[in-house]
């Protein structure tokens, strides 16, 4: 096999590896499983800044947050990621440019939260392996709806979202 051959394969590779890592992330948080979603994030120097929240520079601060609001009883995600565009920047550096419909159901605030989100990352290759080094996420759009106790829904927020949630 040639040199350029050998190169090729490994982008291939590389590019599957960071295409299901980016999976195994917003599976784990629809799961409710923090130690594997701070398994896709580098262990020193993450950084996670999303839209409503604040900025993360290290995976254990956020991990901590997103158990403590994510993993709630009531609480109901589904992050469909999709459209993903990998670049290289080098054998062990990559971006990444996700859409993600994020869905939210909280049984104790009542509310159904529908995000449309593009996440700008990171990912760099230590020891064979490929983690989320960074990662960003930027609102496009935002329902926010509330429930009464008869079941009625009220739009809440429509369009932009609020500055912060929880």
């Amino acid at each position: 096999m040639t040199a350029e051959l050998e190169q090729r394969l490994q982008r291939l590779e590389d590019d599957r590896a960071i295409r299901d890592l980016k999976a195994r992330y917003l599976r784990a948080c629809d799961a409710k499983d923090p130690e594997t979603v701070r398994d896709c994030l580098l262990p020193q120097g993450a950084v996670i800044a999303f839209d409503g929240f604040p900025p993360f520079d290290n995976r254990d601060a956020f991990v901590a947050v997103y158990a403590e609001m994510g993993c709630a009883p009531g609480v109901f995600d589904i992050h469909h990621g999709a459209n993903g565009i990998i670049a290289f920047d080098g054998p062990d550096r990559a971006t990444g440019q996700w859409s993600l419909l994020f869905h939210n159901i909280n049984l104790t605030a009542r509310t159904l939260t529908q995000m449309g989100v593009v996440y700008d990352d990171a990912y760099v290759k230590q020891d064979g392996r490929w983690w989320i080094a960074e990662t960003r996420s930027h609102r496009q759009s935002c329902l926010i709806q509330t429930v009464d106790d008869a079941g009625q829904v009220t739009v809440a927020a429509m369009g932009e979202a609020p500055e912060t949630f929880g």
